[in-house]
């Protein structure tokens, strides 16, 4: 019989092996991604308080909105710009960037260009 690799279980344990080394504090908090099949998330996170400053998501009405008719990518595109503007309205520029144990392709790629553009720093 062939096993099947779970993408998931393998794409957790990449992303604990990258939390231990990326942490946002107070002065630079993590920008946090994850994406399911049709709908991609980010939040902006204080790991020292354990408190989520800002979040974006494809499921919010204004944001579904703009992303009606538009490929995966170019919807990230738009969440990233949506949650640097949403960031910058808290006072916070530099953040640290968490792909989630995803690569750094496609729709998480699009998201980090979206949020760079707006003026986010990482």
């Amino acid at each position: 019989m062939i096993n099947k690799i779970d993408k998931n279980s393998v794409r957790q344990v990449r992303h604990k092996r990258v939390r231990n080394k990326v942490v946002g504090s107070s002065v630079k908090p993590r920008l946090c991604v994850y994406r399911s099949l049709s709908q991609i998330y980010a939040q902006i996170i204080d790991d020292e308080k354990g408190v989520t400053l800002a979040s974006a998501s494809t499921l919010e009405k204004p944001i579904s909105a703009l992303c009606e008719g538009k490929s995966k990518s170019e919807q990230a595109k738009i969440v990233g710009t949506e949650i640097a503007k949403r960031a910058f309205e808290k006072n916070i520029s530099e953040v640290v960037f968490d792909r989630g144990g995803y690569l750094y392709i496609g729709r998480v790629q699009a998201l980090a260009d979206g949020a760079r553009e707006a003026g986010l720093k990482f």
